[in-house]
């Protein structure tokens, strides 16, 4: 079938070769990737139950958790928590059903809690989940309506919005990225304990010329004086560096990598990004779910963005969710297709109450400088991708529920 999908050409240079572009990524272990990532764990936790207990997905939204920050007073050698940080699973669930006349009641706050202290003790190994951390939830019941929509025949949307993606990453949304992740690979932590999660990478390119600036809390009890920790920076600036010049030497581009780490410091006045647990969020710095990466796991101002939070939503019938998501995978898709030098951009609009599979309408843009002579070729490809995932809505879902596609 086909849908309401819009090839259009567009003129002008794509983001990754104009003159100025920044990006930015919260690492996982900053408050507001925190919040998501609960959000979204919650979620997943509350599906797979759903599906064991009545064997369907029921109508929730685990969207707006909140982290309140505690306070610490971290010191060399290690520090103490002295208040612990206040985390909240907030949401909307569906806590009971009636299944052949039977009520069943489902056990989703419980699972909840399990579930995101779990993902607490496994991803972050310095905090203690008993005394560093309080942990909540409040769960409120769907409202009628959209528990209405949820139950009608066939995949419903459940919101008038949108969803937007881009592809191909450009060189300095890599070098974000994978920075990002090499700090915060478990394997890196090995050789560098002293760093904690609570990574920032942001990415300043002009020209030829990128600026790659990081802010990683460092956690004291591994870091016995101001002499270690100075050592522990110039390590890590020795290992993010030789990361990124292998980054930009395999893409083949011609860049100038400039790298600060911890500008905040003041060796002097004796300012250190000093933590107890790696984390922010034990002093000062609260999260909340959607403040923080996109689903392709930047924040990118050069770029189209959704305001709307990805993590916690339902993957059945939420398009903030949705459409983000398939419109990553759809850009991504076509951009395999199309020159390197191109810019794909795809935004998706639903309707309420309609089907989440035929949008009002879905807007492919293929952003080049020039004209290419297969132009008319990209487009019927396009048009194809869209209605290929347009058509099969549960494998985004699918995808979703499985943890095989990031949201933050």
């Amino acid at each position: 079938m086909v849908k309401n999908v819009y090839v259009e050409d567009v003129r002008e240079i794509p983001a990754p070769l104009k003159e100025i572009e920044i990006v930015e990524r919260k690492g996982i272990g900053h408050p507001d990737s925190i919040a998501d990532a609960l959000a979204e764990t919650v979620s997943r936790t509350l599906c797979k139950m759903y599906k064991k207990e009545v064997g369907t997905v029921l109508h929730h939204n685990t969207d707006e958790t909140q982290i309140v920050a505690g306070k610490s007073a971290p010191r060399f050698g290690g520090g103490v928590v002295i208040d612990p940080t206040y985390i909240l699973l907030v949401g909307r669930v569906t806590a009971d059903i009636t299944v052949n006349k039977e009520l069943i009641e489902l056990p989703c706050r419980s699972i909840a809690l399990k579930a995101a202290r779990e993902y607490i003790r496994k991803t972050f190994p310095n905090v203690d989940t008993d005394a560093d951390i309080i942990l909540d939830a409040e769960f409120g019941e769907c409202s009628d309506d959209l528990t209405g929509i949820y139950k009608t025949s066939g995949v419903i949307a459940n919101d008038t919005s949108f969803g937007v993606g881009y592809a191909p990453y450009s060189i300095t949304d890599k070098l974000v990225l994978q920075t990002e992740e090499m700090i915060n690979d478990p394997k890196f932590k090995k050789i560098l304990p002293e760093t904690g999660q609570d990574v920032k990478v942001m990415g300043s390119r002009v020209g030829k010329d990128l600026t790659m600036t990081i802010a990683c809390a460092m956690v004291d009890r591994y870091i016995p004086d101001k002499s270690h920790y100075q050592s522990v920076v110039e390590q890590l600036h020795e290992k993010v560096n030789e990361n990124a010049l292998n980054i930009i030497d395999k893409s083949g581009e011609n860049i100038n990598f400039h790298l600060d780490i911890n500008t905040g410091d003041n060796y002097k006045n004796n300012i250190f990004y000093l933590t107890v647990t790696g984390l922010s969020q034990e002093m000062g710095d609260d999260g909340s779910v959607g403040r923080g990466n996109r689903c392709n796991g930047l924040i990118t101002p050069y770029r189209p963005m959704s305001m709307e939070a990805t993590s916690g939503k339902n993957p059945i019938t939420h398009i903030g969710k949705l459409y983000n998501i398939m419109s990553k995978l759809i850009a991504e898709d076509v951009a395999k297709k199309v020159s390197p030098e191109v810019e794909v951009r795809v935004r998706i609009l639903s309707q309420i109450g309609k089907p989440v599979s035929d949008p009002l309408n879905c807007n492919i843009q293929i952003v080049s400088a020039t004209e290419s002579d297969k132009l008319g070729q990209w487009k019927q490809e396009a048009q194809s991708i869209a209605n290929d995932w347009l058509n099969n809505v549960d494998k985004v879902t699918d995808l979703i529920i499985n943890g095989n596609v990031r949201t933050f």
